[in-house]
């Protein structure tokens, strides 16, 4: 019997009800699961009115455990009904992430014409990851293995996962998606059953700071074109833009056998690296560490030659080796210090990765035993460069020291090739992400969408595996971002793909405020200004910031906490900071000012912003560039302030304060 919740007629309890209610930080308007542990979203797909969603998801834990399809359903894309668990482990292993078909033409064989079945296709993780299917010809609400599983075998290869699965009409056939390690390989199947591989994408291209997961192929219309273009969305884990988990997209022309990325969008892609020349003052490729002295374990008696024992891949250093503390796993600590030198040029350069401990892991500058220069990782195994500008302190003596204090995740640190020049080393950027926050990972789209709605809709897991176990939540574990509408749009830069929150929540609207046209130096507080007092908003502000150096926002409590969204003018950021805003100390990790590229043109700023209790998801002009990150304050939110260095211009503003979709009847 299916437990509902949200649904207007829906038989909850109202004891049930009213826990949920109370439970601290539970989202009010995200979907999260009645209880237990929650990652991936999965088989996400529309049939017959309803909007389906699979999840991974551990029955008896509130951390990843043996992983289930959870199953709820949507009308609306707001309000859900929670059905019972969809597929279970097996004999092959857990049920891991997949997608989810509806065989219209019955290809399979699986339903009949008059009645399609719903096809899921997952992977089955026993001993080895291999492609299986189950199918239910009942709307989805009871399900079938299939007795030939798996539909496709591993060859040998540890990551082998989270088949995405699509029909082709022109060519008759269905095409996977598959994420193996670090690049994605394309099948083909008549009929769900038997795969033949077509080819394989982005060994050498995107980001590679970990492992590649979760792919989505789907066609786009260009907005204001007659074009159309193909995007492949992969999730990587570690070797986000702010640390652990995030995903990048890829835009091109898919042929039915191979994804052709569009010539401009690659030639944006290509990672351009300028070292400079100078004296290289540690290559770390020899058999020993010269005159460098070794404290602790963490850094064993010698450069290491790559990745060490159940680290993921290390990539991006220079030579035969590299300084790597991951002896012993983050378990060890340790200190490496180099021998005293004269700093007789502008610029120190070095490659650096690892763990994103700003006091606990990293690299400094010491000069008369005072630090003068530090640095850290940010939480990926793809060293990368950066510059210490030095030239204040040209014919000083110093030391460089590599330090990791940190026995947790992502406790160990990674550094090559220090060169001392007269110029700093300049890296680009290797992928374009989706959402720079550190929250949204794993998404993916809805399949089967009606052609008259049109839209290319998705949902993301709102989480990041640097935290997701330890997060402070105790009967239910994550959430998932709003649902999204996905665009390309062509923009100065390029191709871009673009997301904005969906259409469908603005029912949830209880109050529309107009913010009056201002100018702002220095403080105003909102809450004050217009009566808000609720921890549930939406802000659309459309702001001039030519002539501030920092536009902020300020969402706080009575006890002190806050967090702080806004713009840098100068670093021409958009950037979230969860330092202070509540329950922080459940991993190093979580903490920080977390940041995004954003251009402004004739310094136009828009802002569109959805603040739940315990999450906010940040929409920057017109969606080109989104944020999500979450937080855990010990009292919500219900004061908000616009600060301004320098003068910002309101132009026009809307604040609408949002119902709980928990207390629909």
């Amino acid at each position: 019997m299916a437990v509902c919740f949200f649904v207007s007629g829906c038989a909850s309890t109202k004891s049930s009800e009213q826990t949920i209610n109370t439970e601290q930080h539970r989202p009010q308007f995200h979907f999260s699961p009645p209880s237990n542990w929650m990652n991936d979203p999965n088989g996400m797909v529309y049939y017959q009115g309803e909007y389906h969603l699979f999840y991974q998801y551990h029955p008896k834990g509130n951390t990843w455990g043996p992983m289930h399809w959870g199953h709820a359903v949507t009308k609306d894309l707001v309000h859900w009904e929670h059905l019972p668990i969809a597929l279970y482990p097996d004999s092959l292993g857990m049920i891991f992430s997949g997608s989810a078909v509806v065989d219209h033409g019955n290809t399979s064989g699986l339903g009949t014409k008059e009645n399609p079945a719903m096809v899921a296709i997952f992977t089955s993780a026993g001993k080895k990851q291999q492609q299986s299917i189950a199918f239910s010809i009942d709307r989805g609400r009871t399900w079938s293995k299939y007795e030939g599983n798996p539909v496709l075998e591993n060859q040998g290869i540890d990551d082998f996962r989270d088949p995405k699965v699509m029909w082709l009409e022109k060519e008759k056939k269905w095409i996977m998606t598959l994420a193996v390690a670090d690049h994605i390989s394309f099948y083909s199947s008549p009929n769900l059953k038997e795969w033949r591989h077509e080819s394989d994408f982005g060994a050498d291209i995107g980001g590679h700071g970990g492992v590649w997961e979760c792919p989505d192929l789907f066609k786009m219309p260009v907005a204001g074109t007659k074009q159309d273009k193909w995007v492949l969305l992969v999730s990587i884990n570690p070797g986000g833009p702010n640390g652990g988990s995030a995903t990048q997209y890829f835009v091109g022309d898919f042929n039915g056998k191979e994804l052709v990325l569009d010539e401009q969008f690659q030639q944006q892609l290509s990672i351009t690296t300028h070292v400079p020349s100078g004296k290289v003052f540690a290559s770390f490729d020899g058999k020993e560490f010269g005159g460098w002295r070794t404290e602790g374990s963490a850094f064993g008696n010698a450069p290491v030659a790559g990745t060490l024992p159940n680290q993921h891949k290390v990539m991006g250093y220079f030579g035969q080796g590299l300084v790597n503390s991951y002896h012993q796993g983050d378990q060890a600590t340790g200190k490496l210090t180099s021998p005293e030198f004269e700093i007789d040029s502008d610029y120190i350069n070095m490659l650096v990765g690892g763990g994103r401990h700003p006091e606990g892991t990293g690299v400094r500058l010491l000069v008369g035993g005072e630090v003068v220069r530090k640095a850290t990782g940010n939480n990926t195994e793809s060293l990368n460069w950066l510059s210490w500008n030095t030239k204040e302190l040209k014919g000083k003596k110093a030391r460089i020291e590599v330090f990791d204090n940190v026995t947790g995740g992502w406790g160990h640190i990674l550094v090559d090739q220090i060169i001392l020049s007269a110029e700093p080393a300049k890296e680009r950027k290797e992928a374009f992400w989706l959402d720079y926050g550190p929250d949204n990972y794993a998404g993916v789209t809805w399949a089967n969408v009606p052609d008259s709605d049109g839209r290319r809709l998705f949902l993301g897991w709102m989480s990041n595996w640097l935290y997701a176990n330890n997060v402070p939540t105790t009967i239910w574990r994550s959430a998932m971002t709003v649902p999204r509408e996905l665009s390309l749009q062509q923009t100065q830069e390029g191709i871009r793909l673009v997301n904005l929150p969906v259409k469908e929540l603005q029912k949830l609207r209880s109050r529309s405020i107009t913010i009056k046209q201002e100018t702002v130096n220095g403080t105003i507080d909102l809450s004050q200004l217009y009566g808000l007092g609720t921890p549930l908003l939406e802000l659309d502000l459309h702001l001039n910031v030519s002539q501030a150096q920092r536009f902020e926002l300020k969402f706080a409590n009575t006890k002190g906490e806050y967090l702080s969204v806004g713009y840098s003018i100068e670093n021409q950021e958009l950037y979230i900071d969860r330092s202070n805003a509540g329950k922080i100390g459940f991993s190093d990790s979580f903490p920080g000012r977390h940041s995004a590229p954003l251009k402004v043109e004739n310094g136009e700023l828009k802002l569109q912003i959805l603040l739940d209790v315990s999450s906010i998801e940040v929409f920057a002009n017109g969606g080109k560039t989104a944020m999500t990150e979450i937080f855990f304050p010990n009292e919500d939110f219900t004061k908000t302030e616009v600060i301004s260095t320098g003068t910002t211009e309101i132009k026009k503003g809307k604040i609408y304060t949002l119902k709980s979709v928990w207390k629909q009847n």
